[in-house]
């Protein structure tokens, strides 16, 4: 072969190699940008869990609370009067409007 012929075939080589090099690193850095992306929404799932976490901690301590309150038999008994108009014998219970 001439010079002429090998020029252009090494010319294409090249240029196949770039190609190849370009869609390598166009992949490399799809799937930088694709992990960076999970990354933040991880993040971002994470302060909602953390906030879940912390509304439910406070919801346990209210409930514990309630449960310690329901074992004295005088908040039981006062409690059923109010929530649910409860009377002992002789008692009237006279409800009042709530403003709404």
């Amino acid at each position: 072969m001439n010079k002429k012929g090998i020029n252009v075939y090494a010319k294409r080589r090249l240029t196949c190699i770039a190609c190849i090099i370009l869609l390598l690193i166009t992949a490399i850095v799809a799937s930088v940008f694709n992990d960076i992306a999970q990354v933040m929404k991880n993040k971002n799932e994470l302060v909602v869990l953390n906030q879940e976490y912390k509304e439910l901690l406070k919801e346990e301590e209210s409930l514990q609370s309630e449960i310690t309150k329901l074992q004295d038999s005088d908040y039981v008994a006062r409690y059923a009067r109010e929530k649910y108009s409860y009377s002992l014998p002789g008692e009237v219970i006279i409800k009042l409007p709530t403003d709404k």
